[in-house]
């Protein structure tokens, strides 16, 4: 396999992640499982060696980092159950490439990732083929039994968290280089407006939401539960540059009335005064993407600001961020469709307003992940998976936020109604933006 070649084209991801049926898992796992390999591949693809071997911050990790790391993943928790006289790739990897399994044992510090020049680029792809050829071999032969193809499932689902993960990090890296390198080509938008935002009314009540058993779906989503909701309100759009700029010049940064106490704390620790990615220059607007440094674009979805600046803009707007519940219960009606991956916009885009109706909740769905105001933790009768697995979610219940709905680098495949995204509420680096709720007046 050859190293990764610098490109200016967008990733050309396989047509076959465009199916439908793909989200169930179902049918024939072995192509499913090459399918979401070859994807992770034409993700890295327009980088060079040295973009994926670059660290830009603790909280990020080198694309080179993560093949190896999905790769760990299947190997570790398929091949090393599967195979009777099973020896490792190479010993010493598995600390290298473990992220946070204490079960498994100890891991190289999170922070320093970006120093593992070895193994090399190279390396890491023949360890790829190496586990790939014996996956697929198992899967072929429909060796696995229903646990082991259920930790297969489970980590194609891993790999396209990390898929993502890769476009997180690496819009991260190129932003701190002063030439503002472009990942991929900008995708042609001649969209200039966008839909109205209207209140949808919500009447509340009791309702079920999590993971029913049909499908797959990680622990962290389930059981299944009731909930009571009060009648609600919930914003038919995303809220906009146009309309997170108008905070911003309302000095919104700087009213402490606005804010959260640790919120207040991060602006002025970080000097925050807008979102990750906007830079101004000469009085006017700019905003780094994936295909590089533009102007800001009003009527695009307001993307990478944490939960502190969700929370104090929905303040502003005399609105407030929506409960998961509530997400969740103006979700469940949509069709999981929207600006996904597969797209290839990697980009937030404008709400085209609905063919009839004004009703509809719009962008419910991809573009940007949406906040809400709910904490992260367990649903009721919740238990972790036994084993090294339990940790995979369970553990990281405290401190955090929930989001929802996926966003323009989430494969479509990987999204549902129930999923349940978390990051810490000052974490800006993901493509994360608001959807406004207000209680019923």
């Amino acid at each position: 396999m050859r190293p990764p070649a610098q490109s200016s084209a967008p990733p050309s991801i396989p047509a076959a992640r465009r199916a439908r049926d793909a989200r169930l898992i179902v049918g024939d796992l072995a192509s499913r499982y090459r399918v979401v390999r070859e994807t992770t591949l034409a993700l890295v693809a327009p980088l060079s060696v040295e973009d994926a071997s670059a660290q830009s911050m603790p909280d990020a990790s080198p694309a080179k980092w993560h093949l190896a790391h999905t790769t760990w993943f299947m190997e570790t928790f398929v091949l090393e159950r599967a195979q009777e006289n099973f020896a490792p790739f190479d010993p010493v990897w598995r600390v290298l490439f473990n992220s946070y399994y204490n079960t498994v044992g100890p891991q190289h510090a999170r922070p320093s990732r970006g120093l593992l020049t070895r193994p090399s680029f190279h390396q890491v792809l023949d360890y790829r083929d190496h586990v790939d050829a014996a996956m697929t071999r198992l899967l072929e032969k429909g060796a696995l039994d229903d646990a082991l193809l259920g930790v297969v499932v489970l980590g194609l689902h891993h790999e396209q968290q990390h898929q993502e993960l890769i476009l997180m990090d690496i819009k991260h890296l190129f932003s701190c280089n002063p030439i503002a390198p472009a990942y991929a080509a900008p995708a042609p938008s001649d969209a200039a407006t966008t839909a109205p935002l209207r209140w949808i009314a919500c009447e509340g009540g009791l309702t079920t939401i999590g993971a029913a058993a049909e499908a797959f779906s990680f622990d962290n989503e389930r059981p299944h539960h009731r909930v009571s909701i009060e009648p609600f309100a919930i914003a038919s759009r995303l809220v906009t540059n146009g309309e997170y700029l108008a905070f911003v010049r309302d000095g919104g940064y700087r009213r402490p009335e606005l804010w959260q106490s640790d919120g207040w704390d991060a602006v002025g620790r970080w000097q925050w005064d807008a979102p990750l990615y906007w830079r101004e220059r000469d009085g006017a607007w700019l905003e780094f993407t994936l295909a590089g440094e533009r102007p800001l674009a009003p009527v695009e979805p307001v993307c990478h600001v944490s939960w502190y600046e969700a929370d104090a803009y929905a303040r502003w707007a005399e609105a407030r961020l929506p409960d998961e519940a509530e997400w969740e219960s103006a979700a469940l009606p949509h069709p999981i469709e929207g600006n996904f991956l597969e797209s290839g916009a990697l980009h937030p885009a404008p709400a085209s307003a609905p063919a009839s109706g004004a009703g509809a909740v719009l962008q419910i769905f991809g573009d940007v992940w949406e906040w809400t105001r709910s904490a992260y933790g367990p649903y009721p009768g919740y238990r972790p998976p036994a084993g090294a697995i339990g940790e995979y979610n369970g553990k990281f219940m405290i401190n955090q936020m929930v989001l929802r709905g996926g966003s323009c680098a989430t494969p479509a495949s990987h999204i549902r109604a129930s999923y349940r995204n978390f990051f810490y509420p000052a974490h800006r680096w993901q493509f994360g933006g608001i959807r406004l709720a207000r209680d019923a007046r």
